[in-house]
């Protein structure tokens, strides 16, 4: 990912203009259409911040412009094809799929040396299950995880939370910063509240 502080003002810029684009289509919103525009703006605007490098970003903004409702936020960070281009697989996802197979391979021999067979199928059974649970969930959490084998998966989990700490981080600020602007407007708390943004 790209220097945190320049994706957190790249994201600023452009959830603030998703919003000024959406109110100016919609004048009299409802308080659920105001929270909609603004969850829907900022996560547009944090999917086009990866530059659809990214699977999860693709996904988000396919998802997004499949709502007609949503064409004045999503025109100008639609996808460019219907489909998002897959991946190439590198030859360090390779490393990492057969170093992790090496390693289960170690680990079940030294198992079946250590504890009786029984012992080893049940715990392996319940361990596989688990894993099972747990990837299903993380890809009904991650957008376009479904499509995911389990290295892309990771990869792309890891670097969606990245962006979705950079935003909650954005939107933190922008709150201290409004309520210093609340706070004193008589003591120029436009000037105090700018370094709370950056």
């Amino acid at each position: 990912m790209r220097n945190i502080n320049s994706v957190k003002q790249e994201f600023l810029k452009k959830w603030i203009w998703g919003l000024r684009k959406y109110s100016s289509q919609k004048k009299n919103m409802s308080l659920m259409e105001r929270k909609k525009a603004i969850k829907l703006s900022a996560d547009l605007a944090m999917a086009s911040t990866r530059n659809k490098s990214t699977r999860w970003s693709r996904a988000l903004i396919a998802n997004a412009s499949r709502d007609g409702n949503n064409k004045v936020l999503t025109e100008h960070v639609s996808p460019s094809s219907s489909s998002p281009p897959q991946r190439p697989a590198t030859r360090k996802s390779f490393r990492r799929i057969r170093s992790c197979r090496n390693m289960l391979i170690r680990r079940n021999r030294a198992a079946v040396h250590c504890r009786t067979k029984d012992r080893v199928v049940a715990a392996s059974f319940v361990a596989k299950r688990l894993v099972q649970k747990r990837t299903r969930r993380l890809k009904s959490l991650l957008p376009g995880g479904e499509s995911m084998d389990a290295v892309s998966l990771v990869e792309e989990t890891l670097d969606y939370i990245q962006s979705l700490r950079a935003q909650v981080e954005v939107m933190r600020r922008l709150v201290t910063a409004s309520e210093i602007m609340i706070l004193n407007p008589s003591r120029g708390g436009e000037k105090e509240a700018l370094p709370y943004i950056r």
